[in-house]
């Protein structure tokens, strides 16, 4: 589903598409196997339903699981989605999901819970962070 592309995110395909929710949502068996390879560290028990960071066009946001949303699917509210240039949804995008300092990193700025372990420096890079294909 999702395949490196740089220190500090993974690059995947997902069908875009409107929600009625208040927030953007993924399948929740897709959302915490992804929230597992990528986010967890192994160290005693962690959550698997802390939000995943995606970015879309020039957008980040945090992204919830949600039973009803199909495979493959990230549904995003009117409010987020009309900021991008999907105009035929759903549509096959390219979205791309920070690594978990990058999360950790964003996730603070914009006033979310952080997901995952520390990173260094606050650089947005986590050495530890070495899933080659997340969520495949």
């Amino acid at each position: 589903m999702f395949e490196v592309f740089s220190r500090s995110y993974y690059l995947g395909r997902l069908y875009v598409t409107p929600t009625d929710a208040d927030r953007a949502l993924m399948h929740s068996g897709q959302h915490e196997r992804i929230n597992e390879e990528v986010y967890a560290t192994g160290d005693g028990v962690e959550r698997l339903d802390a939000p995943l960071v995606m970015k879309l066009e020039s957008r980040h946001f945090p992204v919830h699981g949600d039973e009803s949303v199909p495979a493959n699917t990230l549904a995003l509210p009117a409010w987020l989605l009309d900021d991008t240039e999907v105009r035929n949804p759903p549509s096959l995008r390219e979205v791309w999901l920070a690594r978990r300092g990058r999360a950790r990193q964003l996730l603070e700025f914009i006033g979310g819970s952080p997901a995952g372990g520390d990173t260094d420096s606050g650089s947005g890079f986590d050495p530890s962070d070495e899933y080659p294909n997340a969520g495949t």
